[in-house]
């Protein structure tokens, strides 16, 4: 799996739950990051390069595009070089939020690339006479996240939120916000504090690996925990750093690993 930096991580700790015998190599696309802010044909290159890279050198059987850019841009393109290759993508969780609301207003949180594409619009075409999404582009935020700038991430996170609208469990307010993109659920806690409890935070992490239990060609066996390789094409102290803190691992990460 890969994502273009940490966020992928939250998606990881989904699957290692879901799947606890199977081995995950995990790249962070750091050096190349954010993709979410990038063009489709910088995000298309990376994943390509990325993909052939696990293929070769770590014989995958199933891969999962753990970042909502990457999916919009590439995951099709994946889907015709590696027909045989299960590949697994990310969305942003309209479909659960639109089960959970009750005031049929959602706010959607994500990268400009993530909104911008056909894919996400054709998404929200097919569900938008059931609910009213109020989209919110969220410059930034992802790289805060990366680099665990709290003060910048809550600053971030104050912006956005104003401009998507008021938040809350009455007729007209917003009651549930999807976060569409892997490294936002990392600022759970400062938008918790903005928002209140009342407000559901809706990500995609369990919906993902729920899918690629689905769709995996064979399973683990055994009784041996699964492995976890940790890669970065950047500099790894800030991968091992968010592994310690977010999921609670201590060392394992390997050396920067750079991609031609």
């Amino acid at each position: 799996m890969f994502d273009s930096g940490i966020g992928g991580l939250s998606v990881l700790k989904a699957l290692r739950a879901e799947l606890p015998l199977e081995d995950f190599v995990y790249v962070a696309d750091s050096a190349y990051a954010p993709y979410g802010e990038r063009t489709d044909a910088h995000v298309i290159g990376r994943t390509r390069t990325i993909t052939a890279h696990l293929l070769a050198r770590y014989h995958i059987k199933a891969l999962v595009v753990a970042c909502n850019t990457a999916t919009a841009a590439a995951i099709e393109l994946l889907r015709q070089d590696h027909p045989k290759l299960a590949i697994i993508g990310v969305e942003p969780a309209l479909k659960p939020a639109l089960a959970h609301s009750q005031t049929r207003r959602i706010g959607v949180m994500a990268t400009r690339g993530t909104l911008q594409s056909v894919k996400f619009r054709t998404l929200l075409a097919t569900l938008a006479e059931q609910v009213d999404f109020v989209c919110q582009p969220c410059d930034g935020l992802a790289d805060a996240i990366e680099r665990q700038e709290t003060p910048r991430i809550k600053a971030l996170c104050e912006i956005y939120t104003t401009a998507i609208g008021q938040f809350g469990t009455q007729a007209g307010q917003i009651d549930s916000l999807v976060l569409g993109c892997t490294h936002y659920p990392f600022a759970s806690e400062q938008l918790t504090e903005l928002l209140g409890s009342g407000v559901k935070l809706i990500s995609n992490g369990e919906p993902v690996a729920r899918q690629t239990r689905r769709l995996l060609p064979s399973f683990a066996s055994g009784e041996r925990p699964g492995q976890c390789l940790l890669l970065s094409t950047g500099a790894s102290s800030s991968l091992e750093l968010a592994a310690q803190y977010w999921l609670g691992w201590y060392g394992g990460v390997t050396p920067v690993l750079t991609f031609i």
